[in-house]
């Protein structure tokens, strides 16, 4: 049996372009796509958080260094320049695998700076 678990995320990453007129997808700064471990064409969740909007679609290689967070095609609809987004891929694990499992968690500040690395989602508290 397989699970599927959270594999990577940047967290509160802010879109710097939204282009209509484009193949599609989203590209990400080569810096932060290496940090997270999300790959080139790798399938990906993006929950806006400023609208509420939650679409899929693929990653694509910016500039390393460059800080963009392009949201293209059909999808720039979905999210504008300036807004906050999570951006998210997940992996189907078998359970050998989920002993050793932590994703890879890239919180970002303003301009899209890492704040800091993670690889485990604090507890909630009531």
């Amino acid at each position: 049996m397989h699970t599927i678990m959270l594999k990577a995320k940047l967290h509160m990453a802010r879109v710097t372009h939204a282009v209509l007129n484009y193949e599609g997808s989203c590209a990400i700064d080569g810096a932060l796509l290496d940090m997270s471990g999300i790959r080139e064409n790798e399938q990906i969740q993006i929950y806006n958080v400023e609208n509420g909007q939650r679409f899929t679609t693929y990653a694509i290689r910016a500039e390393e260094g460059s800080k963009v967070i392009s949201v293209n095609g059909a999808a720039a609809h979905l999210a504008s320049e300036g807004q906050r987004v999570i951006i998210c891929s997940y992996a189907h694990y078998s359970d050998a695998e989920l002993e050793n499992h932590h994703p890879a968690l890239v919180y970002l500040q303003e301009g899209n700076v890492v704040s800091h690395t993670s690889n485990a989602i604090p507890v909630q508290l009531a």
